[in-house]
């Protein structure tokens, strides 16, 4: 009984090593990959800058300098461009401090998820005493009873178990009873299989991989924000400049016209267009100085917050807006990244991923439950703790195999989640055919968009050219009087509009750009900003 006890033993512990040895060089990670058609950009860690703004960040100052943009030391303007104000926000957008939380959120959930085939043990211990009265006779038997229950469950849905009790009871003398026992079961139907059992870490994994996708698509929203408001900015100024010019060269032409009124070359009358035209020059000048407030503190929000507890905060915008020299690519090519780096698209994708594994589930569900175990046992007794684990004659040896099956007659349950797997599944197929529709779409939109602002450029700077011609031709017809002020003034009138215009055609143009990039999904990359990829080493 004892060599066939071994043999068995030896037999199931091989069972056991190999089973080991298999999982550990068929998964040498433990980490699954979604199969997303993203090219390197998918399931990557974005923007390695602090999660915290509390951190020192250097801010340059009128003259260049760096400042510490944290404490007391907060500089009070900041002479930037659009690079510096995209890498302010990247540092400091506190939305984006708190986006950049939820992928490690999401992988404590992986984390969780693999925690269970992680192995588990139990203990118990217990004292007890019995007293038994047999007439005047009295006895008593004290028992100490300590177990311990170590077990662990893998992918391919095989468990094991091993534990081992030992009871010492004390009457006359002590003696002590010591059960070792070595179970392993493996799920035949039900359960049975690595992609079935690890159907929760792959979807935890898959919301993990959506996680950084939203924080991508974030990101990338931010950047278009930041960079429309920074030429809303830039234009805002260009429009006080020109403003505050054209309001000069009015209080010239009213200063002359008083001037030709004293010495009788002018009738009083002209003075009232030219004094009207000055008005409505201020007007415009408050208008525009107050955009420029509103759009002051609407970036300083996105790039800075802390700089906005100086009310009177400025910032002064260094890039100027031009037409960038490369040609527009065709748009094939914008199609092609699209289909590529779009988060949202590549969501989509990962839900359906995720739909086709609760399939897996699902399917597996309908099966009824069918399990093979095996259990070895042996039991030793003597007087000491020591004599009763080794091999000796006072022992007894177990060996048990068998099956348990366990199955609903209807399964109602079961059939349910398969059928609604299903529908989700066409679903999510119906939604991603869809989405590749619409991101088709916005790229197409955006792409039009683009051609129609660069046109407007061209078109904006041949009128500017004209109205500058316009006025000209007026004032020197007003100086040998022929024309009037009214005209003058009209003249002055059209060519600030013009030239307030070419600039908004311009940053018009940079702004079509810019959401061009981001419908395409490829504005980090555009903008150097560098994107990470997960350690396979999770």
């Amino acid at each position: 009984m004892s060599v066939m006890f071994v043999r068995r033993f030896r037999l199931v512990s091989s069972i056991v090593a190999v089973h080991f040895l298999w999982l550990g060089c068929s998964h040498p990670h433990g980490v699954w990959k979604p199969d997303v058609m993203c090219n390197e950009v998918y399931n990557a860690h974005l923007l390695d800058f602090p999660l915290e703004s509390g951190a020192p960040v250097p801010v340059p100052d009128q003259n260049g300098s760096e400042m510490d943009a944290t404490g007391t030391g907060l500089p009070e303007s900041l002479t930037i461009t659009v690079d510096d104000a995209v890498i302010l926000a990247l540092r400091n957008n506190r939305a984006l401090i708190t986006e950049k939380l939820n992928p490690q959120i999401r992988d404590t959930y992986v984390s969780q998820e693999k925690s269970a085939f992680d192995p588990g043990m139990e203990g118990q211990i217990s004292i007890a005493e019995d007293r038994e009265i047999d007439g005047d006779v009295e006895s008593r038997t004290k028992s100490t009873l300590g177990k311990i229950l170590v077990s662990e469950a893998l992918p391919l849905g095989t468990s094991f178990e091993m534990g081992m009790t030992v009871n010492r009871t004390r009457d006359a003398s002590p003696e002590y009873t010591t059960e070792t026992t070595l179970t392993a079961t493996q799920s035949l139907l039900q359960g049975f299989g690595y992609n079935v059992n690890r159907v929760m870490i792959r979807q935890a994994e898959i919301d993990s991989a959506i996680s950084e996708f939203e924080l991508r698509g974030f990101a990338e929203s931010l950047i278009s924000e930041v960079e429309d408001i920074y030429w809303d900015y830039v234009l805002a100024q260009n429009q006080v400049r020109i403003v505050e010019e054209s309001l000069n060269l009015v209080q010239q032409e009213m200063d002359e016209t008083k001037q030709r009124i004293l010495v009788g070359t002018l009738a009083e009358t002209e003075l009232v267009a030219v004094e009207a035209e000055h008005a409505l020059q201020l007007e415009a000048l408050i208008n525009a100085c107050s955009n420029v407030d509103i759009l002051r503190v609407k970036l300083l929000r996105l790039i800075h917050p802390e700089l906005m507890i100086h009310t009177g905060s400025t910032i002064t915008a260094l890039s100027e807006p031009t037409v960038p020299p490369s040609p527009l690519e065709p748009l094939e090519n914008h199609l092609e990244l699209a289909f590529r780096l779009r988060p949202d698209l590549n969501q989509a994708m990962l839900q359906r991923q995720k739909g086709d594994i609760e399939l897996i589930k699902t399917r597996n569900g309908l099966l009824p439950k069918l399990d093979l175990f095996i259990q070895l046992g042996r039991t030793g007794y003597a007087d000491s703790f020591h004599d009763s684990i080794q091999t000796g004659p006072d022992r007894t040896d177990s060996v048990e195999v068998g099956l348990t099956f366990d199955a609903s007659l209807l399964n109602r349950s079961a059939r349910s989640r398969q059928h609604r797997a299903l529908l989700t599944q066409q679903q999510l197929r119906i939604s991603l055919i869809n989405m590749k529709d619409l991101v088709r779409q916005d790229v197409e939109l955006a792409y039009i968009d683009v051609k129609r602002t660069r046109q407007q450029v061209d078109a904006t700077a041949g009128t500017s050219r004209l109205q500058k011609e316009k006025l000209r031709v007026e004032t020197a017809k007003f100086h040998a009087g022929k024309t009037t002020a009214y005209f003058v003034a009209q003249a002055h009138r059209d060519l600030l509009g013009s030239e307030v215009e070419e600039v908004r055609a311009i940053v018009n143009y940079l702004k079509a750009c810019n959401h061009l990039y981001l419908m395409e999904g490829s504005l980090l990359e555009r903008r150097g900003i560098a994107v990470g990829h997960i350690s396979s080493d999770n």
